[in-house]
């Protein structure tokens, strides 16, 4: 959003009682809960990964600590969790099998460096731009290798690093199955399922404890009480750990595994984070915390990389279970996934001895269980719904037979394919219906398709009615204009036109070409007036003067334009706002005044201010609300619910209420607007104590009694806000700033209250600067000027 950025913060009156000291080190009693409960997530999964994967399982453990520690204290996402990830494991398994183990440790380092130029040019936002269907096809694809490859584990076997070859193999190895280890994963995967589906009271408490944790420790219980004989985890002695080392090759080909091990930990990640907002903004219980700064982001989960891969571990990457278990589990901070890094850490130290008791068997089971619920069947409805099932297909067989970067790169080019087919495919059919000419157009309406579309419309003969029916996202302005040109010409021969937008709606209905509204949505704001018919204009209904009045149905036609010019435009990020809700970090209030239009004055949009707006712009101060809690209850709910970072008083020129205040005459009736106006006499009071406390406006002298009484009363109300309660605690917390504005509409100038006025406190006059064209970047940019919209 543009900004007028206020000069100063207005202040507390002197010597303000400084807030408390936080503890440097304090932890939320929610982040220590939430850590432990990501920590028996990711400890069993992280051994599950590395195995999976064929790296030493250490790895595993290593990348969980660094993901949660590193990419938890630097990334931008504070409540994602970072760690091994199974969309990784293909990636990873295809290059230790061509590289080597230590080399695959030195493509990570790479790929870390490699985000972390991507987080210093801000390109982060556009890693979301890739099609979901490719995004869904390629997780899709690497579950079925997973599970595929997890299958030949489970049942006693080794499996190969081919998926079509696991998948000629498996006949044999189900013929040569070994029954402990069907046996031990069979439990696993019961307890896996059927945990979280434990009914009643008992079950709510039961369901507190992992599914994946509670299916590992079964299993392995199971095994060592019934003696079993089956390959364990083995947890080689640090000593012996492999570090990175320089991989060795084509240049091209590790060119290549670097760019795939980027994409791969790169999309996850920014997808994950948009998905942890989603899930923070959707709870009511704990506090929240702020939308994820994806380019910060990418700098973190290159750092962890960076970091894994030195030390000898997997690559790292938000994983969606362990974070969604960190949002659900009640984490307010980034503590949460630091804390859970810790705790890897000390388990590997100290449980070496339990980790290496468990079966390999059931490990397999576990990475198998995630690897088929990554082909999801929501994502295989939702491109289906959007006739996305060709790129959603490609892009899984490609990954599953020629790998993750191939698989991308094909389900890329089938989306732009696709995409280009339904740019240029377009249907369009006339027929008539008992007099009435339909024109439907099914697709997308370009330049491409208007011979056709002129063809079609001048099929249909004049003075008769015609409806044209458009089902489709996309019309450029070729095809509009050729549309508008025939309807005004149609209708101008004494037929009529009717257009039909099936994506919003809208009909619109012809009328003469005379009459036609060429305003576009966003048309700059002059106060103008469409041309209207003549009939739209009543005659009989004139002013005093004997000049014509608009007919009533002004509105109407006003709601009528934003359906057919401007929703379709604004209907995708009003979606957005309906989803996340309000977050805006601004109180903004002001008159009632019709002129004084919000948006227009501070370059704003939806979603960006929280306006209260009342006759003569008043705060009620605590305990004089009396019948009337409005004012007070809207400051509360933006402070406190809200969490606005600033609110503003705005007065302005020609304030009916202040003219209000100013002819008041004592014993006047307790009139309604008499009774509220009282909380304005505290601003005549103001100007009344003498010249110190006048306010004045930097460029010019105040030019009249009632603009220094609305400068005043700017003053007063600020003084008003800082006696609530909630705004004096948040004030005193350095969580919220006051600010004084005036708008003159005539001039169509904006003042905002200056230093001498913000440091001046009581003492010394207020004064407004004027904000002029060439000081914005100043304002915007300046470090001692805070932020006002």
């Amino acid at each position: 959003m543009s900004a007028c950025a206020p000069p100063h913060t207005d202040h507390s009156p002197p010597t303000p009682t400084p807030p408390p000291r936080r503890r440097r080190f304090g932890v939320e009693s929610a982040d220590v809960s939430a850590s432990v409960a990501v920590f028996l997530i990711a400890l069993p999964l992280s051994l599950g990964i590395a195995l999976a994967t064929g790296a030493p399982l250490q790895a595993g453990l290593v990348a969980a600590a660094v993901g949660g520690i590193v990419a938890g204290r630097i990334g931008g996402c504070p409540l994602q969790v970072s760690g091994p990830a199974a969309g990784l494991t293909v990636v990873t398994a295809d290059l230790i099998h061509q590289y080597g183990w230590r080399a695959t440790c030195g493509i990570t380092v790479l790929a870390g460096l490699a985000q972390l130029g991507l987080g210093c040019l801000k390109v982060a936002r556009g890693a979301l731009a890739v099609s979901p269907a490719v995004v869904h096809g390629m997780l899709a694809g690497i579950g079925i290798t997973i599970a595929v490859a997890q299958v030949h584990i489970v049942l006693g076997g080794r499996p190969d690093s081919s998926v079509l070859t696991n998948l000629r193999a498996l006949p044999a190895q189900l013929a040569n199955l070994d029954p402990a280890a069907v046996v031990i994963s069979a439990l696993t995967l019961t307890l896996l399922l059927a945990w979280p589906r434990i009914p009643g009271p008992v079950g709510r408490l039961l369901r507190k404890v992992p599914a994946a944790l509670v299916a590992v420790v079964g299993a392995t219980v199971t095994a060592a009480l019934t003696g079993l004989t089956l390959p364990r985890v083995d947890l080689p002695s640090w000593r012996s750990h492999a570090l990175a080392g320089l991989p060795q090759g084509p240049t091209l080909g590790i060119v290549a595994a670097v760019l795939t091990t980027t994409l791969v930990c790169s999309v996850q990640s920014l997808l994950g984070a948009v998905a942890v907002d989603k899930l923070a903004a959707g709870r009511t219980g704990p506090a929240r915390v702020g939308r994820s700064d994806l380019d910060r982001e990418l700098l973190g989960q290159g750092a962890a990389n960076i970091v894994s891969g030195a030390l000898g571990g997997l690559p790292v990457a938000g994983v969606a279970v362990r974070s969604t278990a960190n949002v659900n589990s009640g984490a307010v901070s980034r503590n949460s996934t630091m804390l859970h890094g810790g705790l890897v850490v000390i388990a590997t130290l100290l449980l070496v001895p339990l980790l290496e008791r468990i079966p390999l068997a059931s490990l397999a089971a576990l990475v198998m269980a995630v690897g088929i619920q990554m082909v999801s069947l929501n994502h295989i409805r939702t491109v289906t719904r959007h006739r996305e099932v060709p790129v959603y297909a490609a892009t899984t067989l490609g990954v599953v037979c020629l790998g993750v970067l191939q698989g991308v790169l094909l389900g890329i080019a089938v989306a732009v394919a696709l995409a280009l087919h339904r740019l240029t495919h377009t249907r369009i059919t006339h027929e008539e219906k008992e007099g009435v000419h339909h024109i439907r157009v099914r697709g997308q309406l370009t330049f491409l398709a208007v011979p056709r579309l002129s063809r079609a419309l001048h099929r249909v003969p004049h003075g008769t009615r015609a409806v044209v029916e458009l089902d489709g996202s996309f019309m450029d302005h070729a095809a509009y204009e050729s549309l508008q040109d025939w309807q005004s010409s149609h209708t101008a021969r004494g037929g009529s036109a009717e257009l039909k937008d099936h994506r919003t709606g809208v009909r619109s209905a012809g009328t003469p070409s005379s009459t036609v509204c060429r305003c576009r949505p966003w048309t700059p704001w002059r106060n103008h007036r469409c041309d209207m018919p003549t009939a739209a204009v009543r005659q009989d209904a004139a002013d005093a003067t004997g000049a014509p009045r608009p007919d009533t149905h002004e509105l109407a036609r006003g709601i009528s334009s934003f359906q057919r010019n401007t929703a379709p435009l604004v209907r995708e990020e009003l979606a957005r706002l309906a989803r996340e809700g309000q977050r805006p970090s601004q109180l903004f209030l002001t008159c009632a005044d019709s002129r004084l239009v919000t948006s227009m004055i501070t370059a704003s949009g939806p979603g960006d201010l929280f306006v209260v707006r009342n006759v003569g712009n008043l705060v009620p101060p605590p305990g004089q609300e009396h019948s009337d809690d409005s004012v007070a209850a809207a400051i509360e709910y933006a402070v406190e619910v809200l969490g606005v970072r600033s609110i503003t008083v705005c007065g302005h020129s020609g304030c009916g209420a202040m003219q209000a205040l100013l002819a008041a005459e004592p014993g006047a009736a307790p009139t309604p607007l008499r009774r509220w106006l009282r909380y304005g006499e505290p601003s005549l009071a103001r100007l009344a104590d003498g010249p110190p406390e006048r306010p004045r406006l930097a460029p010019r002298p105040v030019a009249d009694a009632v603009e220094e009484l609305s400068l005043a009363n700017v003053m007063q109300q600020l003084a008003h806000l800082r006696a609530h309660e909630s705004v004096a605690r948040a004030m005193a917390a350095g969580a919220l700033e006051l600010h004084g504005m005036y708008f003159h509409v005539g001039e169509a100038r904006a003042y905002l209250l200056g230093e001498e006025g913000a440091e001046g406190g009581e003492a010394e006059a207020a004064v407004f600067h004027e904000v002029r064209e060439d000081l914005k970047e100043d304002v915007r940019e300046g470090p001692e000027v805070g932020s006002l919209v």
